[in-house]
């Protein structure tokens, strides 16, 4: 078999190699000050590529304080000053969705956000990276790419009566896990992909994060040429191409699900969790603010209102679609139902913005990530459903099956589920220059640092980021991590946003590796850029408790847990220069 997956095609390359290329589309949002900032520091004066750049304003839009109304107006004098044409100020929409005006087939995209997959639905490589390397890329023009290994997802049948892609899309995460498919490229295949709009491949693919995936893509098929309304020159995979892994869905056998908190891949049937109180209520955000989710909400939600006290939130995700839901009368629908529908942005998916929820609320929503504390309050729960789902769980004040029948569904699949681990008051996890969180799976970057401080403090603010680093998690880490301590930790470490103020902070505090038995891709590459090593050696995290001394000799490539050693292979020569340079920033600025 000599076939070439969709990735190896679009790098001209085997899977695992590396290969530099030129982004056709550079993206970011209100990280965009923080970008520039870095930028400078890097001897930054004119833009490589200018004409790939595509920037908005949306995650704090309009901005809640003055901080972040400032830092708009930075981007804006920026993209005056610059000339970019591809721009989109606050109220214009969100980022992804912005994107699907400008992402064609075949394109490399890049962005400073981990949802930038939702633009392989366009049949485009698209992959979330970060601040720093969007600042280098501004200044270069190219980045340097990992070729995937590549996942096939065969899709036969179609979807029943009251499933939805959301629903699809959360059953995959259930099957396969959170970290199922690390730093991996999906493919959708099959019959039953032509039964999917281009909203529906959106939210599969920005739901490909979730999965741990580098990127989601489908084929420039006739629903995209439709789409498009014409004739597309595509690119696609080998009939006789290799997969790390293939895995058949019956789509006829989909029914409705939700993520339970706190955490994505905690997969249940509708019916397992039905009857659950309710107290708000979200629909939109990048993953389901489309015009086909407000009609699927609004035919649930026509003609009715929801209880006294519940607070449904309705965000468009974008001014157009905003428009197009006021033409169609949805926005009315919304209003007499007792929704508050508000400007096109992402704030309370991150908890930036309005819709907040108190302390024991729990939250239905649309969103993509349920973290504990994502929308703002470490008090509350989040749940994650369909808009079917979320409209009639909000007029019943209770988690409800949207095809208005009381089921017995069970989620078939037990993938390895996450925990979510606090550290408590009086539990010393550190010991002999060690952080003990060997036991910690999916520590998140909203553990790390909370989402909605990433635009009160800047990236390139390192000192002003260590009194939150942890906070929630292990409240004694900032104060009193130390030049040369080792973090040992679990699996898939860092996952969650692409927002780089972790590894600025562990980076700035002197931590000399983070040594787990993986790691997630954006923060794998966002360490690099910072100077951190993250060390993957799974055997030496199973072997450490407490107490043991640990080593880490880079030269000859081992981990020295008490009397033990573990190899792994010695770093190449270009990241060991970036380490020297104490991060990509020094590195670029030097060359």
């Amino acid at each position: 078999m000599n076939g070439k997956t969709f990735a190896e095609k679009i790098f001209g390359a085997k899977k695992g190699s590396i290969v530099f290329a030129r982004p056709d589309i550079i993206l970011s949002h209100d990280n965009t000050s923080s970008i520039y900032s870095t930028f400078k520091k890097m001897g930054g004066t004119a833009l490589a590529n200018p004409d790939a750049l595509l920037i908005t304003l949306d995650h704090n839009a309009p901005p809640t304080n003055a901080k972040l109304a400032n830092d708009y107006q930075v981007i804006r004098e920026f993209v005056e000053k610059y000339g970019i044409t591809k721009f989109h100020d606050a109220g214009d929409g969100i980022c992804h969705q912005l994107m699907s005006y400008y992402a064609k087939p075949k394109m490399i995209i890049v962005g400073s956000d981990s949802h930038t997959s939702t633009a392989g639905a366009f049949n485009a490589f698209a992959a979330g990276i970060d601040r720093t390397e969007t600042a280098g890329l501004w200044k270069q023009g190219e980045t340097w790419f990992r070729v995937p290994e590549s996942v096939k997802i065969t899709l036969t049948g179609a979807l029943p009566t009251g499933v939805y892609a959301k629903d699809l899309a959360l059953w995959i995460i259930g099957m396969i896990g959170s970290s199922g498919a690390d730093y991996m490229s999906i493919e959708y295949h099959g019959d039953g992909v032509k039964t999917l709009t281009i909203s529906d491949r959106m939210v599969l693919s920005n739901l490909a994060s979730e999965m741990g995936a580098k990127n989601a893509v489908f084929p420039a098929d006739e629903v995209l040429e439709n789409h498009f309304g014409k004739k597309l020159d595509g690119l696609w995979a080998d009939a006789d191409a290799t997969y790390l892994q293939e895995i058949a869905i019956n789509l006829s056998e989909i029914f409705p699900v939700v993520a339970a908190p706190h955490h994505v891949d905690n997969v249940k049937a509708v019916s397992e969790v039905q009857g659950t109180k309710i107290q708000q209520a979200l629909i939109g955000t990048c993953t389901n603010g489309r015009l086909q989710d407000l009609r699927e909400a609004a035919a649930v939600l026509k003609g009715k209102h929801v209880p006294k006290y519940m607070q449904l939130q309705i965000i468009p995700a974008s001014k157009e679609i905003f428009r197009q839901a006021m033409e169609e009368g949805l926005i009315a629908i919304f209003m007499d139902a007792g929704a508050n529908v508000l400007s096109s942005s992402c704030g309370p998916c991150l908890g930036t913005g309005q819709g907040i929820p108190a302390d024991g609320y729990s939250v239905i929503s649309t969103a993509n990530r349920n973290f504990k504390g994502r929308m703002g309050n470490n008090a509350s729960s989040v749940y994650l459903g369909s808009p079917a789902t979320v409209a009639i769980s909000a007029l019943n004040g209770e988690i409800t099956d949207p095809r208005g029948i009381v089921a017995t569904d069970k989620f078939p699949y037990h993938a390895p589920q996450s925990a979510t681990v606090d550290i408590k008051e009086g539990d010393d996890r550190f010991n002999d220059g060690t952080w003990n969180y060997s036991d910690v799976d999916n520590l998140n970057t909203d553990q790390m640092f909370a989402g909605n401080l990433t635009y009160n403090v800047q990236s390139s603010e390192p000192e002003k980021i260590m009194p939150y680093l942890f906070k929630g998690f292990d409240n004694s880490f900032s104060e009193r991590v130390t030049p040369g301590d080792i973090i040992m930790a679990g699996a898939n470490f860092g996952c969650g946003s692409s927002r780089e103020h972790p590894s600025v902070g562990l980076a700035f505090a002197g931590v000399k590796a983070v040594v787990c038995k993986s790691v997630n891709r954006i923060f794998y590459r966002s360490a690099v850029n910072q100077g951190l090593p993250i060390i993957l050696v799974p055997d030496a995290v199973d072997a450490f408790r407490q107490g043991d001394h640990v080593e880490i000799d880079f030269e000859k490539g081992l981990v020295i847990v008490g009397t033990k050693q573990f190899a792994f292979a010695p770093l190449p020569s270009k990241l060991m220069e970036i380490f020297s340079a104490k991060g990509l920033v020094n590195y670029v600025k030097n060359k």
